[in-house]
């Protein structure tokens, strides 16, 4: 089976990253690519890529040597505005998303990439839509996942990530926690004989006792403690403007961040054009970019492929690891 990749918002840096990728032999091999057949070939044109783009209905047309795209014929080359959030191009590049997960679900592609989409562009025709990643999990009828961002110099999960802060703060409770460090351990115990994890505490020093906050003593130790009792190494709350740096360090292989950017700054200044993104708890493999739509440079042929080279070779690994065991490079 062929990886699915989804080319992104059609007016982002998607389609102009995966080109790049394929033209320097970075991304080769099984995959094809779920998107607009015209989009491509206008971005090819104007980059001067010179690939050979080869339109499929169905995964199982693929051929070797070309760049197979399943063209679902949403956006018009002719009608697209680069660089610029549009509702049409916001709504097909969830289409592209929903397209790969099911063909992923119906054991039709082995694995999924993602290109970045636009959130505000995507809610003009779904308001309700808040990410990729909730809305594969949705897709897959998973309620227990997590995304893990990892790197060569850190890895990180989070117990939640595309809510508000105040919600945020209500969300770290006791049996979420335990859980996002359960799926942390159990993806890191795949390439890991002992993995060592670390959960940060919430509010500043840790909550010190409860001077700043209670959250930490109230919900996370708590759930540390259980994770110990089922035999996970794991520390915490740790303080939070320390951890990070200890475990760049080495000395922990994950730490489980109580929010979306107290896991993502960190990660971002460390490395931010290689960090990938994967989700765990899912019944699929799905990896993705690191990064957005990058609407300022897009087609421009600047954009940096690093992340989605990392995140394609990520989802190889893993494919091969399912298929093959514990055998082959660790992907992470």
């Amino acid at each position: 089976m062929r990886i699915a990749i989804t080319m992104g918002d059609p007016a982002g840096v998607g389609p102009e990253i995966l080109l790049s990728a394929c033209k320097s032999g970075e991304v080769h091999g099984d995959f094809f690519v779920v998107g607009d057949f015209e989009v491509l070939e206008e971005c090819d044109r104007r980059l001067g890529s010179g690939l050979r783009l080869v339109r499929v209905r169905d995964p199982e047309e693929c051929r070797d040597g070309v760049v197979n795209v399943l063209d679902l014929c949403l956006v018009r080359a002719k009608d697209l505005a680069i660089g610029r959030i549009s509702k049409s191009s916001g709504a097909a590049s969830l289409a592209y998303v929903e397209t790969a997960t099911r063909l992923a679900l119906e054991g039709r592609a082995s694995a999924l990439v993602t290109l970045p989409v636009n959130k505000e562009a995507v809610r003009l025709s779904d308001p309700g839509f808040t990410g990729h990643t909730e809305f594969i999990a949705a897709m897959c009828g998973q309620s227990d996942y997590t995304m893990m961002l990892t790197s060569d110099r850190l890895r990180v999960t989070h117990v939640s990530t595309h809510v508000p802060l105040e919600e945020a703060i209500r969300l770290v409770r006791r049996e979420r926690v335990l859980a996002v460090i359960r799926l942390t351990h159990d993806a890191l115990r795949r390439f890991i004989a002992q993995p060592r994890s670390a959960g940060a505490g919430l509010n500043p020093h840790a909550g010190e006792h409860g001077a700043f906050g209670s959250q930490e003593t109230a919900e996370i130790l708590p759930a540390v403690e259980d994770a110990r009792r089922l035999g996970m190494k794991v520390d915490g709350p740790e303080a939070p403007d320390t951890v990070f740096f200890r475990a760049a360090r080495g000395a922990y292989d994950a730490v489980v961040c109580m929010y979306h950017d107290q896991g993502h700054i960190p990660m971002k200044l460390l490395d931010f054009e290689g960090g990938v993104n994967v989700t765990l708890g899912l019944s699929v493999i799905r990896t993705s970019v690191d990064h957005g739509t990058a609407f300022d440079i897009a087609w421009q042929g600047t954009a940096s492929t690093r992340s989605f080279v990392e995140a394609w070779t990520m989802a190889s690994k893993l494919v091969g690891h399912l298929e093959e065991g514990v055998r082959g490079e660790k992907p992470f």
